[in-house]
């Protein structure tokens, strides 16, 4: 691990611990302990059960992306690919860090670069589809029941409007698969809005990029539909599971600390913090996870469990992801350092 990754590490972890005491400090009391009381280690074991199993999905994900590209990619490599992911994307904005690391896995297993981009890039496609199909569905069964917990008005336009907006992105996804040169009129109107003030040949160079990430996406999406149409589905219906269960941890966290599952409020909550976390603000989300999910979850649970609840939904999908992310990194930069060992082992005895 070298030095700039420590940095970032503290960074994160800090943030992230400093907003957690405040919590606790401003929520506990007497009904806090009582909870803790009754919470049972089973459901903390239980809830880190599921957040494992979801990132075995995950990486039944990539696997079977891969296998429909014509690539056999063992699914052990594919689970520590996920788990050596989490750890960068812990530690930068947006979870930016991860997919490098997931195209270098991959090509380390014999998958070609542009092959590997492509899946990468898909994984995210998958990501924004779920996002709109199990908004639009919990959304509609949710109803008018937001009302029977006093959310305010504004709240309630929040919740709508980041699933419209994943919904139109999902709608402008499908419409570029046939019209790609309108997809990057589009993105080059905006971005005319973004580099008004820019130099001109900063805005060019920007331009340039969006062209290019642009033409990567439909590349991407031909590789799939050329000849990997079953990878795509069976992708889709592992990324349905993952964020299920990533969602179902809250719930079942809520469960222990006596509040009840509130799965439909739940997930339509999981749904927009996992939004949020994904704009680039702070590393690993420190900070704007605590306050979002706090903020939200505050409006239909008890006050005096919020600082508890967070700080076990923290601990499972954040701290714990930076644990193994670290043993897979370490066992990553090992195998890394002995093939170049290998590699000059034989150098030399050819020069032998």
């Amino acid at each position: 691990m070298n030095q700039e990754h420590k940095k970032w590490i503290w960074i994160s972890v800090g943030l992230s611990t400093l907003f957690l005491i405040g919590l606790l400090y401003f929520t506990f009391d007497e009904s806090t302990i009582t909870a803790l009381k009754n919470l049972s280690p089973s459901i903390i074991i239980l809830a880190l059960a599921i957040h494992v199993l979801a990132l075995v999905c995950w990486a039944l994900r990539i696997k079977v992306m891969a296998y429909s590209l014509g690539y056999h990619v063992g699914l052990f490599h594919c689970i520590n690919l996920v788990f050596a992911n989490l750890f960068l994307a812990a530690i930068t904005p947006s979870q930016a860090g991860g997919e490098p690391v997931r195209v270098h896995e991959l090509y380390r297993a014999n998958v070609k670069v542009g092959d590997a981009t492509a899946i990468v890039i898909m994984e995210r496609v998958l990501d924004g589809i779920i996002f709109g199909l199990g908004g639009a569905i919990t959304l509609f069964l949710l109803g008018t029941a937001w009302q029977d917990v006093n959310i305010p008005g504004v709240v309630t336009t929040v919740i709508y409007l980041t699933w419209a907006v994943v919904t139109i992105g999902v709608v402008l996804f499908a419409f570029s698969v046939r019209n790609p040169l309108i997809l990057k009129r589009l993105m080059r109107t905006i971005s005319g809005f973004v580099t008004k003030k820019w130099e001109l040949a900063r805005v060019e160079r920007f331009m340039e990029k969006v062209d290019r990430e642009v033409d990567n996406f439909h590349f991407s999406l031909g590789k799939f539909i050329g000849r990997g149409k079953l990878g795509l589905f069976l992708g889709l219906i592992f990324t349905g599971f993952f964020w299920f269960l990533e969602f179902l941890i809250a719930s079942v966290l809520l469960i222990g600390l006596g509040q009840g599952p509130n799965f439909l409020e739940s997930f339509v909550s999981q749904l927009i913090i996992a939004i949020i976390m994904m704009i680039p603000l702070t590393p690993g989300g420190a900070g704007v996870a605590e306050i979002s999910i706090s903020s939200i979850y505050g409006l239909f649970i008890s006050t005096s469990v919020i600082g508890v609840f967070v700080l076990l939904w923290r601990i499972i999908l954040y701290y714990f992801n930076i644990a193994v992310g670290v043993v897979s990194s370490i066992l990553i930069v090992r195998r890394e350092v002995g093939s170049v060992d290998n590699d000059q082992h034989l150098h030399n005895l050819e020069d032998t």
